[in-house]
């Protein structure tokens, strides 16, 4: 029987009046690659929000490994095993990919720990395995400022899964990359889903089939269907919002 990773219930954010999300219901299993879609506005940044503790439910509740993290502030939840990337890359553009690596995995042992910068071997082996799993062997001693937009965003991921992460929210990983670098991004998020549990909100529904294997899509703040990607694409309900969505595009325009 498969175990729930992530369950939120019930939930709704309310930000003076307006609600960013309402009365949603979710749910994911262990070592799932979840794909998050909708049109914007649709609450997909706040549903972000609410697993990391940035916003904390109006009402309702979301459990991680069947924890209720209302309690527990941004810090406390990253520990449980929830790790975050956001759409700009952040990483020390001044350090190279190894050393971003290096200290990612340092990072749990502490201030002085960190500046004394002294990794076990370990935590070395795991920075080769990275390097290789992001596909920077060739430029792991170059300043990262040097990196393609794309090359950033694998670093990050990197420095992510340097902190042994039950649980990855990647946000919009693709955005500004060329194809080749859309293309090798989906590689990595779905060879990374064979020992994590991932969640990927994106816009790109190219990339979206390349990695998909079950979207949930969300509208006005709630679930408004789930299912394969031909399901979801078919749904009667998601091509409205979709089709609603360009109109008042084109009207504004």
């Amino acid at each position: 029987m498969s175990e729930r990773i992530l369950e939120i219930e019930n939930l709704t954010v309310s930000f003076d009046g307006f609600k960013a999300l309402n009365n949603l219901n979710f749910s994911m299993e262990k070592g799932e690659l979840r794909t998050i879609i909708g049109p914007n506005g649709a609450g997909k940044t706040t549903f972000l929000d609410i697993i990391t503790g940035k916003v904390k439910p109006t009402i309702g509740q979301v459990r991680f490994k069947g924890r209720n993290l209302r309690s527990l502030a941004e810090h406390q939840i990253a520990r449980l095993g929830i790790g975050r990337k956001f759409q700009t890359p952040r990483v020390y553009l001044n350090l190279t990919p190894r050393e971003n690596l290096e200290l990612s995995c340092t990072r749990n042992k502490g201030v002085f720990a960190n500046l004394l910068g002294h990794a076990s071997v370990t935590e070395k082996h795991k920075v080769e395995e990275l390097i290789q799993t992001i596909g920077l062997e060739a430029k792991s001693e170059i300043k990262a400022g040097l990196l393609s937009h794309g090359e950033k965003q694998w670093l990050e991921i990197g420095m992510l899964v340097a902190q042994s992460p039950d649980l990855l929210l990647v946000d919009e990983p693709v955005a500004g990359l060329t194809d080749e670098e859309t293309e090798l991004t989906g590689e990595l998020l779905i060879s990374l889903a064979e020992t994590h549990s991932v969640i990927v909100i994106e816009h790109d529904m190219e990339f979206v089939r390349q990695i998909a294997r079950k979207v949930t899509v969300l509208h006005e703040g709630s679930v408004l269907c789930e299912g394969s990607i031909d399901e979801v694409q078919n749904d009667r309900r998601v091509i409205e919002v979709y089709l609603g969505q360009q109109e008042d595009s084109h009207e504004e325009a």
